[in-house]
């Protein structure tokens, strides 16, 4: 008997909804816009952190080590062991570097020696006019260096380096490139390490540069980490680009967070004006069934099954639309494609569903104290 009860409720609700076609049209359109747009930002909130760490990292490096206290250079043991602690899925580059003056026409400059190939990954910003430099005699030489000593790519010249015990040694090298930043590389000649080792001998690292796509809070446990671990290497964010990359973050998911809020609000207005319409259209009805002895009960809760539907068919689709919606906006900002939330299917139904209903209580309670005697008099 309570199964039939049921079975029949169900059928006068469906057959309710399908009466009113133009106005469930509606009613789903207005809750599929606005789970739409909630689940669609929903998305791009999760997945800003990871676009934007990525688009943050072609500002350069975000992570240094450099060795702790008086010591003048990192082991190559000590840089290997603090790379480990570095997610792997989150590594873009890690590039050391050893740092040595040299002398070209009796100018004095700074040499770097990297693997360049990792410097290319950590400073994707550095314009190279030429080409970048490969092991075997070749050099990129900073714009400052270019402008004193007017060389350029294809050039050959003279380094000469001074050890400690004041032993010079000359050393013949091609210009590959001259160097753009707009900073302090400029001043430098970078080569292969193993060009520079071949000048200055085997040695530890002055520094190492590290591109880490992780946000900025995170950046900062690693690093503290790693210092704990690792007592004779000091990490240190950049915070330029931490604080920076924070800050964006900050604000972009501020943003979400308010129109999620707008859009609510408005899908809430948009349900209630609709079921309100329906219950002045309904009242004859409604009054038809409370004279007929159906209680106040059967008739809120017919009102809130209806708007309850229209919440779960309008948070489907909204839930589909808003994947693509997402998807197009990460395509044309970052252009890269976002992954697809298996949870957020199932979460954009349930918050459709719970806003339609808290948008239907009011309506609801006024199609329950619709007075039958006044109503089937026609007043």
């Amino acid at each position: 008997m309570t199964m039939k009860r049921e079975t029949f409720f169900l059928k006068i609700v469906a057959c309710s909804l399908l009466r009113r076609h133009s106005k469930l049209l509606t009613a789903i359109l207005a809750v599929a816009a606005g789970a739409a747009i909630v689940s669609g930002l929903t998305t791009i909130y999760y997945d800003i952190p990871r676009q934007m760490g990525r688009e943050f990292r072609s500002y350069g490096a975000n992570l240094l080590f450099a060795p702790a206290g008086d010591r003048a250079a990192l082991t190559a043991d000590e840089a290997g062991k603090a790379a480990l602690f570095l997610p792997a899925d989150a590594v873009v580059g890690v590039a050391a570097y050893r740092y040595n003056t040299i002398r070209i026409n009796e100018q004095p400059f700074m040499a770097a020696g990297a693997a360049l190939a990792e410097v290319q990954k950590t400073s994707p910003y550095w314009l190279v006019r030429g080409g970048w430099p490969r092991a075997g005699q070749e050099a990129l030489i900073g714009q400052e260096v270019a402008d004193i000593t007017r060389l350029v790519p294809g050039s050959a010249f003279t380094a000469v380096f001074t050890d400690r015990q004041g032993k010079s040694s000359e050393h013949a090298f091609t210009v590959s490139g001259v160097l753009q930043t707009g900073g302090t590389e400029e001043a430098f000649v970078f080569m292969s390490l193993p060009d520079f080792e071949n000048m200055a001998g085997a040695g530890g690292f002055d520094i190492v540069e590290c591109s880490v796509s992780l946000p900025g809070a995170d950046i900062e446990k690693l690093a503290a980490r790693i210092n704990e671990e690792i007592p004779g290497l000091a990490a240190r964010p950049v915070r330029r680009v931490t604080e920076s990359e924070t800050v964006v973050l900050t604000r972009l998911q501020a943003l979400v967070y308010l129109v999620t809020v707008v859009v609510l609000l408005l899908t809430m207005i948009s349900v209630a004006t609709t079921m309100l319409a329906a219950v002045a259209e309904r009242r004859r009805e409604i009054g038809l069934k409370k004279a007929l002895g159906a209680p106040s009960a059967s008739i809120v809760a017919e009102f809130l099954s209806e708007s309850l539907l229209l919440g779960g068919l309008g948070g489907l689709l909204g839930g589909i639309f808003g994947f693509l919606f997402a998807q197009m906006i990460s395509a044309n900002v970052f252009g890269r494609p976002l992954s697809f939330p298996l949870l957020l299917l199932p979460f954009t139904v349930a918050a459709s569903v719970l806003v339609t209903g808290a948008a239907s209580a009011l309506p609801a309670k006024s199609a329950a104290r619709v007075e039958p005697a006044i109503v089937l008099r026609g007043e």
